[in-house]
């Protein structure tokens, strides 16, 4: 970041600030719905092999299919976690962002 955009002095530099702020939040709101895809994908995942877990149904060329079927069910769920969670982390981080976006419009707004 150049020294004039990080302590705006003009209202082009505001202007810059709060446009960059914009396409960061649009990122991390890209980043959201990619997380919310993967955890459906989970949630599916979760779902059908915890199913097979409880019903005992396997392949038979698995030797330990029930134990296979809760490795891959409590894998699913780990990651389910860790979506929900960086969800929740890019939807604060996207409000701050934006913001700090809002601020830099206003500075614009009022000295036009």
């Amino acid at each position: 970041m150049n020294p004039t955009v990080q302590s705006p002095k003009t209202i082009a530099d505001h202007e810059a600030l709060a446009r960059r702020y914009e396409n960061e939040a649009k990122i991390m709101l890209a980043k959201i719905q990619e997380q919310k895809i993967l955890l459906e994908k989970y949630d599916e995942e979760s779902n059908r092999y915890g199913q097979e877990a409880e019903k005992g149904i396997f392949n038979t060329h698995r030797l330990r299919g029930d134990d296979e079927n809760y490795f891959f069910a409590k894998r699913a769920k780990d990651n389910k976690l860790k979506s929900q969670a960086l969800i929740r982390s890019y939807e604060k981080l996207a409000e701050e962002i934006m913001s700090r976006a809002a601020l830099h419009w206003k500075v614009v707004t009022e000295s036009k």
